[in-house]
């Protein structure tokens, strides 16, 4: 992916519009990628800098260059509210009449929310992984029990029967 998204950067270098870079997040970059969530690599991320939304399309040249050009143009923001429709402009305005510690109350609020979710996300997933060992410990032990009760021998048995039948004939 490295040598697409180096082209990708190139086509996009004199942009006064679109900005594609990259972030080394076990160096200098660590800190900005502790900040966005960054947690595996290699991470796309785009958007309004105070915003990244995650990436999840193709990862080759072609279609990383599709989803720049289409994507990767000024959205509606309060630097940019006249890209804005009028609900959002209305948005903006309401919150930017908030004072700066209740609007930190309204981000602490929704960012609990992201953060709850993947708490309960990780202890669900951690009840659904003491399930599947409990499981696959349930089918091993029948497995075994099936076995020692002989069968193999019995299937043995019914193989010979079919074999003097066979014979007879």
């Amino acid at each position: 992916m490295k040598p697409d998204w180096d082209k990708l950067m190139d086509a996009f270098a004199g942009s006064a519009t679109q900005l594609v870079g990259d972030v080394d997040c076990t160096a200098e970059g660590k800190p900005l990628c502790d900040a966005h969530g960054i947690k595996g690599f290699p991470t796309i991320k785009w958007g309004s800098p105070d915003d990244l939304t995650d990436y999840s399309g193709g990862r080759d040249f072609k279609s990383l260059e599709t989803f720049a050009t289409e994507n990767l143009k000024p959205i509606c923001s309060p630097s940019n509210i006249d890209l804005c429709d009028d609900d959002k402009k209305a948005e903006i305005v309401k919150l930017q009449a908030l004072g700066e510690d209740e609007l930190t109350k309204l981000i602490d609020a929704e960012e609990q929310k992201l953060e709850d979710a993947e708490t309960n996300f990780k202890a669900e997933v951690q009840k659904l992984q003491e399930t599947y060992q409990k499981l696959q410990a349930d089918k091993e032990d029948t497995i075994a029990a099936v076995k020692a009760s002989g069968l193999g021998l019995m299937k043995s048995v019914a193989a010979a029967k079919k074999k003097d039948v066979k014979d007879e004939l």
